[in-house]
């Protein structure tokens, strides 16, 4: 495997100085990636561009830096597979910029530039992929078919994980702490349940019992003195007064 080792200082100087660029300043719907210790091999995700056929896309493809770099041009392979007339059916790169126009004061930047805007501008002149190009300079809606059924099935973008599942979890556990504190801190779902069913029993055992004791009438004559005690007491009294006042009565 290629590593650092193959480049010279300098040059693992000015690349460890344009991938710090790019990664605080990236371009318009590029993002690089590269391994520390292999500045050879270096990774790009490219977005597609919009009112292209590749809009809503994500691309990505690597430039591997050979020894004599850059007094050579990098190569550039898209490692998403992509119906596009300068894109190989391998992924190999066909673009001037890369060929007979490299010039080794281009920089990185430029190059993923350029790649990018073959996204929007293909050159079927001078076409990779034949069928690709032939179709493009003599139907332009059945090319972009085409594209637009590669992107949608190689190049879809990876969908944020949405968080509502963890948001319903947290609500449905903290409702459930709720009910265990109603019924009681330490008390057990099923124990709760339970004792709320013996409640029940018992409560319908009384109403048996009060039901009983009003039909059945040897219960029902004890019971009733009870409640009219106070009533049985005040005739006496009443009585006894009636008696003293007919004794003063008699007196006169």
């Amino acid at each position: 495997m290629a590593t650092n080792e193959n480049l010279p200082p300098n040059v693992i100087r000015q690349l460890a100085k344009e991938l710090k660029n790019l990664d605080d300043s990236p371009p318009e719907g590029i993002k690089v990636s590269v391994n520390d210790d292999d500045f050879t091999t270096i990774f790009a995700d490219i977005e597609g561009p919009a009112g292209t056929p590749y809009e809503n896309g994500l691309f990505r493809m690597k430039l591997l830096l050979s020894r004599d770099f850059p007094h050579s041009p990098p190569k550039g392979f898209f490692l998403t597979k992509i119906f596009h007339p300068n894109i190989a059916t391998g992924g190999e790169i066909c673009v001037n910029t890369l060929k007979k126009d490299w010039n080794p004061g281009l920089g990185l930047r430029h190059v993923l530039l350029v790649v990018r805007c073959l996204l929007i501008e293909p050159f079927p002149e001078s076409a990779l992929n034949e069928q690709a190009g032939k179709m493009l300079l003599e139907n332009y809606e059945e090319y972009a078919r085409h594209a637009r059924l590669y992107t949608g099935i190689h190049a879809i973008k990876p969908k944020n994980k949405s968080k509502s599942g963890v948001i319903s979890e947290s609500t449905t556990a903290l409702n459930v702490g709720q009910s265990n504190t109603v019924l009681g801190e330490n008390t057990p779902l099923a124990s709760a349940a339970i004792s709320t069913s013996a409640a029940a029993k018992a409560l319908g055992k009384n109403s048996l019992d009060q039901n009983a004791a009003t039909s059945d009438p040897v219960v029902g004559a004890s019971a009733a003195p009870k409640k009219d005690a106070p009533h049985a007491v005040k005739v006496p009294v009443d009585k006894k007064k009636m008696d003293a006042r007919k004794k003063s009565l008699k007196r006169l």
